[in-house]
């Protein structure tokens, strides 16, 4: 017979080795009774979930083996796994759930793989059809309670399809798009919100990710980051599914959408689309070259119409800047976002706050400073940095660093894939032919013209450049440092921006979106952006790690993956398994006080989903990390004890 101090010595620690035979120690729990005994005993501020905020009287939860084993608890990380276990268990028929002590006892790290790889992907996934039309076209966004789908003029097999669920749902509002959406025509169907369509394939809605949370629409750069851990995941056919949707949208709304719902239909999202093809193109176990022509020749159609022919270009210094269209303030902000902002002109017209935007609505009153004020507002919510100091008032001045690396990248992408695949040259959709030397001179031309406008020799980095001053801006952002990850710096730019990288946007949970000084500086009244320090958000982990592997810094980039899995783990030890949308980072923490809050840690029991491009973080981190600090990781080593300044 196994002693008492036997088995709690196997479960005081964080592992569930094979080679104990108590890790075969199974339970018969019954789940109801279980669950009301754990809440009863270890929730003590009753929001359903068992953290390390919880003060339980008694932190000794006994439980009785399939042999007759008294075996003890004693750790909030294992008690509140139970919980979540219990919590899925209750999802089926059975009233008992049959659990053994190493699942109970299973490492954070895997633990939190595990549940990306095998639950959370299918939990984000989404469709716009029949079957998923209810999830999405009657959620919360829909605030005058209708469901209603937006459908474009031309896309006759959409058109078909939602009028014939019409039939079967005729509160459903089928709504057909003019074929001209001008900014006029989406500011007059704000007070009819909608979802976008997406494309029918085969009778069916092609699948998507979501972010999580109160997102149920697909997401332009989210997805990207995304599909990496999907990738990562064995899951091709998902990834492959949103280049489709991806693809759909640029020939249906002529552009990758910041997201599919109506009010977003003028504004794009910062381009990745030609890595995701790449990267899906190199995981297809079998070649689909029909596949691969028809999505580099729609990509190659958004970088020539979206980014190259219209506001996107300025012709003065021949780079790009982000550039919303759009009219008044964005529909889809929180009540009272811009409270502060609005004062003045409250006070201006002598009016109420809801009295002057009533007005500033239909046109009664007219501002030209305020008009270009939400001109900017909407172009950083097209770069995807919604919000952050670096872009207020002045994003559509700028040519970003971001957005002309991410085009470099295009370029680069656009080169590799016809010298790989297309030895003749290639015939995109306008009918012109293009050879990879053509886009190797775009993205020479791009670089040089980077360095004469971006590169600054005092500091040694890459700065965004106010085409309309002529003046560099000074602002340290995590996106400075894209041309790493675009492979656009030379080796010994690259040598001069790591050591500044590291020291400006490093802390304790990985790398800060922007710089405290950064943050000092150019901040005003008390609003807390939530794309600048402290805060971290995992595209900018991923994109600077592989900057730094591609030019040669692992350890850099080792050091800085295991912060960001550390911060990841450690909080969801403490609280119930919680993956979230944001981290504080200088504090480790995901208790984010910013603007929208943070998404991901509103759950009862259990997350069912992590969020989407944390997910993703996770797994590529996992991949990039090695086994020694995975080890680490499991056991919760802080970062300051394994890697000394």
């Amino acid at each position: 017979m196994y002693t008492l101090s036997v088995l709690l010595a196997v479960i005081l620690l964080m592992s569930c080795s094979s080679k104990f035979v108590e890790s075969q120690i199974f339970f018969d729990l019954p789940i109801d009774t279980t669950m009301q005994e754990l809440l009863a005993g270890y929730d003590t501020d009753g929001d359903k979930r068992i953290t390390k905020d919880d003060a339980p009287v008694n932190k000794d939860y006994r439980m009785v083996s399939t042999d007759g084993h008294t075996v003890i608890l004693r750790n909030t990380y294992y008690i509140s796994n139970l919980l979540q276990e219990l919590a899925i268990a209750k999802d089926g028929t059975a009233p008992t759930l049959h659990i053994s002590l190493c699942q109970i006892q299973e490492p954070p790290a895997e633990r939190i793989s595990r549940r990306i790889r095998t639950q959370f992907w299918d939990d984000l996934t989404r469709t716009i059809d029949e079957e998923g039309i209810n999830r999405i076209a009657g959620d919360e966004k829909m605030h005058d309670n209708v469901q209603r789908i937006y459908v474009p003029y031309n896309d006759s097999v959409g058109i078909a399809y939602f009028k014939d669920v019409q039939t079967r749902m005729p509160k459903l509002d089928v709504v057909v798009l003019p074929k001209d959406i001008t900014s006029d025509y989406v500011k007059s169907i704000n007070d009819k919100p909608g979802i976008l369509s997406l494309k029918i394939e085969n009778g069916k809605g092609v699948p998507f990710v979501v972010p999580g949370g109160r997102f149920n629409e697909m997401y332009g750069w989210d997805s990207y980051f995304e599909g990496i851990g999907l990738l990562l995941d064995g899951r091709v056919d998902l990834a492959k599914a949103m280049v489709d949707n991806f693809c759909y949208q640029i020939k249906y709304y002529g552009k990758i959408l910041n997201a599919n719902r109506s009010y977003y239909l003028t504004r794009t999202q910062p381009p990745f689309l030609s890595s995701f093809i790449r990267e899906v193109n190199d995981a297809m176990p079998v070649k689909d070259p029909k596949w691969l022509a028809e999505s580099l020749a729609i990509a190659i159609q958004e970088y020539e119409t979206v980014w190259m022919g219209g506001k996107r270009y300025t012709s003065n210094t021949g780079l790009n800047r982000y550039y919303a269209d759009g009219i008044g303030i964005p529909p889809e902000t929180e009540p009272g976002h811009f409270k502060e902002l609005l004062q003045e002109y409250t006070d201006k017209y002598k009016l109420t706050e809801l009295e002057f935007e009533q007005a500033y609505k239909d046109g009664t009153i007219k501002d030209a400073e305020l008009d270009r004020y939400f001109v900017h507002d909407r172009t950083l919510r097209e770069s995807g940095h919604d919000t952050s100091w670096r872009l207020d008032n002045v994003a559509a001045d700028l040519n970003c660093v971001d957005v002309n690396s991410l085009l470099y990248k295009y370029e680069k992408d656009f080169e590799y894939l016809i010298a790989t695949y297309f030895k003749d040259g290639f015939t995109g959709v306008d009918g012109k032919t293009y050879t990879p030397q053509y886009w190797a001179e775009k993205a020479d031309t791009r670089k040089n013209l980077m360095h004469k406008y971006m590169w600054d020799e005092n500091t040694h980095g890459y700065f965004d450049y106010n085409q309309r001053t002529g003046k560099r801006s000074d602002f340290m952002s995590a996106t400075n440092f894209f041309p790493l990850w675009a492979g656009l710096a030379s080796k010994e730019e690259a040598a001069q921006m790591v050591p500044q990288l590291m020291h400006e946007l490093k802390a304790q949970g990985g790398f800060t979106g922007s710089s405290k000084a950064s943050l000092d500086k150019y901040a005003t009244g008390n609003v807390q952006r939530q794309w600048d320090y402290p805060n971290g958000w995992a595209p900018h982990q991923m994109v600077l790690w592989k900057g730094l592997i591609d030019y040669g810094f692992e350890t850099e980039a080792r050091e800085m993956i295991y912060r960001w899995l550390w911060t990841i783990t450690q909080n969801a030890v403490d609280y119930n398994g919680t993956i979230p949308e944001k981290y504080d980072v200088v504090n480790a923490t995901h208790k984010v006080y910013a603007e929208y809050g943070n998404v991901g840690t509103d759950f009862a029991y259990i997350t069912r989903s992590g969020f989407g491009w944390m997910n993703a973080s996770y797994q590529y981190g996992m991949s990039l990390l090695g086994d020694d600090y995975i080890k680490k990781l499991d056991n919760l080593e802080r970062p300051e004890s394994i890697f000394k300044e």
